[in-house]
């Protein structure tokens, strides 16, 4: 097996269970929680995207991408990252910019992931990555797609249901 093949089987087999684990776990537990407390628990997962930074060690260590899409990938995901605190802090207040925060969050994500896939493909990192690249690539990337459609689908179902609806009381 090549690792282009090897990577490409993981990203897959990740992403597809995953997303069982999301319809058999997460969203049976998310439908049971408050509005605020569903939408926190998937901006959570958001939170930690700042692991991209780790690129710039795996460019000079020798993996070969370009500075552009290093960039790309690295500051769509700070901001990415930077999104999903503020939008947890405004919704543990339950403020309706929590919501706000989600929507653009949501949208950053999918204009962000994409762009970086299409800049991989075109770059062919599939086979060139290994160690945490590899890793994140192959493991974290899937959880964020699948996690980006839970949210989309919390945002959308639950728009009319107040912030503090069900689930535990607002926190400092």
């Amino acid at each position: 097996m090549t690792p282009k093949t090897a990577a490409l089987t993981a990203n897959t087999a990740s992403l597809v269970l995953f997303a069982l684990a999301a319809v058999w776990y997460a969203a049976p537990r998310l439908r049971k929680m408050g509005r605020a407390e569903a939408l926190i628990a998937l901006l959570w997962v958001n939170a930690f995207r700042y692991v991209a930074l780790e690129i710039f060690s795996a460019q000079s260590a020798g993996l070969k991408i370009t500075d552009g899409l290093r960039d790309q990938i690295a500051y769509g995901d700070l901001i990415g990252a930077g999104l999903a605190v503020l939008g947890i802090l405004a919704l543990r207040r339950r403020s309706g910019a929590g919501v706000a925060l989600a929507w653009i969050l949501a949208l950053e994500t999918l204009l962000d992931l994409s762009a970086a896939m299409a800049g991989g493909i075109k770059q062919e990192m599939m086979g060139a990555v290994h160690d945490v690249p590899w890793l994140i690539l192959c493991f974290y990337v899937p959880v964020l797609w699948v996690t980006l459609g839970l949210l989309v689908w919390q945002l959308v179902a639950r728009r009319a249901e107040p912030l503090d609806s069900g689930g535990a009381p607002a926190r400092a």
